[in-house]
């Protein structure tokens, strides 16, 4: 009967963990479809547009940095709890938002709602699911995708099923209030559930990453990776609106990708994980896949959307995922394993927040994406050699010094067995 309840517990945190993922993408892609509808009524400029997504993923950066302090404070149940709430909010404004302001403050406190939780997830997934790691990084790494899926298809259509011949585009982007709101409900609600984490450890900090080459190897390798996604997610439905494609096709290639983000973040971590811990020659299966979605669109190939959106979001995804198991990987603790990817998405978004602005000003400078595209398609080829050097092997030598033990007075160590307590 013990083994059945366990066994129920752990599937109802495995939903628990999807539902709080599916909320941390749709906001951001969300608006890419309709920035037609949203620059007719707004009049912002293609540098407003930008900063959509800009803003949202500066935020992210700058609030996993930090979550790992917040997480010692209030705990990972309350700081996930803080970052649901301020993504419900941020999107619920935006159903009055009528300028740039109203909508960039609201993409602003999204993205540090999401920041919160991605800088938690993590080591809570790794506590949780020390031996199936792999397998629940890509679920909770899917369910990011997915929710980016759900946000490009759904927003367009809820705007036009509540606006008739005018998109309603509030509409369209206040409704990812709700499935935040039903992910906090569900979330406060764990502490009916079995699960026990580590208690915050203080004086864990993510500054001493800094001085980590590894530490910083890692954030730009990630935000490297995710400058492709954050461009895509910016201007790849207005690349094809520009080709006299609706606003709902051109979501509908944004969600395509993503699907394929879903897959290719479940499967990568699987496969990878049924063959040993090296992860570059998958991560180098990812990248050919991006580069070949990227040089299709820059040399406008006779290749139909739908097949390069697959192909790019099959690299994107694995590379996702398979990222952020690399960073789990470097160290057996999850405390310490949760402070490095934090630290790794922290300055790894700010990186990939910076893709937009580039890939943008090509557009503005060129008047189309072939350079743009040819852009990203080159950072493809400067990733491979540095993935490439994450040796398993070297694991250890390379982070052993990252969080080495500092002297403690004997007088302020807890009690043995004081260390659980409830998620």
């Amino acid at each position: 009967m013990k083994a059945e309840v366990r066994r129920d517990a752990v599937t109802a945190f495995a939903a628990v963990i999807v539902l709080v993922a599916l909320n941390l993408r749709a906001f951001l892609t969300s608006s890419s479809p309709l920035l037609g509808a949203i620059r007719l009524d707004t009049g912002i400029g293609f540098h407003a547009v930008a900063l959509l997504t800009v803003l949202p993923m500066f935020a992210m950066g700058a609030t996993s940095l930090c979550g790992a302090a917040v997480g010692q404070r209030i705990g990972a149940r309350a700081g996930v709890a803080l970052g649901l709430a301020a993504i419900a909010l941020a999107c619920a404004s935006r159903y009055g938002a009528n300028g740039a302001a109203p909508l960039l403050a609201s993409a602003a406190l999204a993205g540090a709602g999401v920041g919160l939780v991605q800088a938690l997830m993590p080591g809570v997934v790794k506590q949780a699911y020390p031996a199936r790691i792999g397998v629940m990084t890509g679920l909770y790494s899917a369910a990011i995708m997915g929710g980016g899926g759900f946000g490009a298809i759904a927003s367009p259509w809820v705007a036009q099923a509540l606006g008739g011949t005018h998109p309603d585009w509030h509409a369209g982007l206040a409704i990812w209030a709700l499935p935040a709101v039903f992910a906090l409900l569900y979330w406060l609600n764990m502490r009916r559930m079995e699960f026990t984490a580590e208690a915050p450890r203080r004086g864990l900090s993510w500054l001493r990453c800094f001085a980590s080459p590894r530490a910083w190897l890692l954030a730009i390798c990630f935000g490297l990776v995710n400058g492709g996604y954050t461009s895509l997610v910016a201007w790849l439905p207005h690349f094809y609106a520009q080709q006299g494609w609706s606003a709902q096709h051109g979501g509908s290639v944004l969600a395509l990708m993503t699907l394929a983000q879903v897959v290719g973040a479940l499967a990568m971590p699987a496969i990878a994980r049924s063959r040993g811990r090296d992860l570059r020659p998958w991560l180098a299966l990812t990248l050919a896949a991006q580069l070949a979605g990227f040089c299709a669109l820059a040399l406008q190939a006779p290749v139909p959307a739908p097949a390069i959106a697959l192909l790019l979001g099959f690299g994107l995804g694995g590379a996702f995922s398979l990222c952020m198991v690399l960073a789990l990987d470097h160290l057996p603790d999850p405390a310490q394993a949760g402070a490095l990817a934090g630290f790794m998405q922290g300055l790894g978004f700010m990186i990939a927040a910076l893709a937009p602005f580039v890939t943008g000003w090509v557009r503005e400078h060129t008047g189309g994406f072939a350079l743009a595209w040819a852009y990203l398609g080159a950072v493809v080829l400067v990733l491979l050699p540095l993935l490439l050097r994450f040796d398993p092997r070297r694991y250890g030598a390379a982070t052993a010094e990252l969080f080495a033990p500092r002297a403690v007075p004997s007088s302020s160590l807890a009690p043995e067995g004081a260390a659980t307590r409830k998620v």
